[in-house]
Order: structure tokens, then C-alpha cells, then sequence
């Protein structure tokens, strides 16, 4: 945390968002995020947590619905 109690910051003044991996699901993104797609599209959520899929078995992509519970990778 910074001095005023907010996320710490990056050098450049840029706060830094925690991204966190879990294994065999989403990637979780501390937001607001814009994340943009292969296709050079992008997708926006407001929300404070948000959870990328990994598996791309979503049918929300970018966004994770949980379908990697329903299958796991070998």
C-alpha cells in the first residue's frame, strides 16, 4: 500500500494490479480491466476482482464461466 492506502505504485506513477494464476483455473486480475483479445477487440469489466479463462472452454471468453471444472486438462 501506498502512503494514502491505496495499491502500491509502479515506477512511472502507474498502480500495480495483482494478477494471480490458480492452478487449473482462471487467471485472477484485481480490476477495473480492459483486456484486449486477438482479434485487437476488446473487453472491459468494472468489477474489483476479475477471472480470465485460462482452459478457453468459456463461453463468456475472455471472461471465466468455471466450464474448466467440468473438464480438466490431461
Amino acid at each position: 500500500m501506498n502512503a494514502t492506502g491505496g495499491p502500491p505504485e509502479a515506477p512511472g506513477g502507474r498502480e500495480r494490479r495483482r494478477v494471480q494464476i490458480v492452478p487449473g483455473g482462471p487467471v485472477l486480475v484485481e480490476g477495473p480491466v480492459e483486456v484486449v483479445l486477438e482479434d485487437g477487440s476488446t473487453a472491459v469489466s468494472d468489477r474489483w476482482l476479475v477471472a480470465l479463462c485460462a482452459c478457453r472452454r468459456s463461453r463468456t471468453y475472455p471472461f471465466c464461466d468455471t466450464s474448466h471444472r467440468r473438464r480438466r486438462r490431461d
